[in-house]
């Protein structure tokens, strides 16, 4: 008799069933994932854009999505109010980030890469852990190249204190979301005039 797969089972294969959708759509057409056409995605929810923009920020982290699109999308929507923009950026980075800390040790993550990558593990928990843990949460959340997300999966792996994590992640997080509010929607205006 074949047994019924447990909760914890059925959200990771969700997860890992929408993880697969959005790279497989990355894949076949990344122009899905660009500012522009997530802005246009949102226009067609006319009365309900704004609540969907919110929820949209609050459930990308989960599937890996980054939220520089997001941000942009933002402001492209809703230039009148930049600061709403930047708060619900902020409020979506940080619960996600959050989520994806916690998440990994329900799904198991930490137990699986403990047992394949024991050395990397422990030396990414060191630094993770050092007096230079913060510094390096903080790069990593501020350079738009790496996604946030992932080492959010990182440092709820390797049990790194979660208030200095989520404090690198603001720091960082809140200076490159604050450019993009305030310069992203001009930069993305000047590339579509050339």
């Amino acid at each position: 008799m074949k047994r019924k797969p447990t909760f914890r089972e059925t959200i990771f294969i969700i997860w890992a069933f929408l993880l697969v959708f959005c790279f497989i759509l990355y894949v076949f057409n990344p122009t899905y994932f660009e500012a522009e056409n997530i802005a246009s995605f949102f226009e067609q929810f006319k009365e309900g854009i704004f609540l969907v923009y919110i929820l949209a920020c609050l459930v990308r982290g989960l599937i890996l999505l980054p939220s520089t699109p997001f941000v942009l999308a933002g402001t492209i929507l809703f230039p009148e109010y930049r600061i709403v923009v930047l708060l619900v950026s902020m409020i979506g980075i940080l619960s996600s980030s959050t989520m994806l800390y916690y998440f990994s040790d329900y799904l198991g993550f930490s137990a699986y890469l403990e047992n394949r990558y024991p050395s990397q593990i422990l030396n990414i928990r060191g630094k993770l852990n050092s007096h230079l843990g913060l510094l390096f949460i903080f790069g990593w959340a501020f350079l738009p190249v790496v996604p946030t997300d992932l080492i959010a999966y990182v440092a709820g792996t390797s049990k790194m204190n979660f208030k200095k994590f989520i404090f690198a992640v603001f720091l960082g997080e809140i200076i490159i979301c604050y450019l993009y509010v305030y310069f992203g929607a001009k930069a993305l205006d000047f590339y579509n005039m050339m």
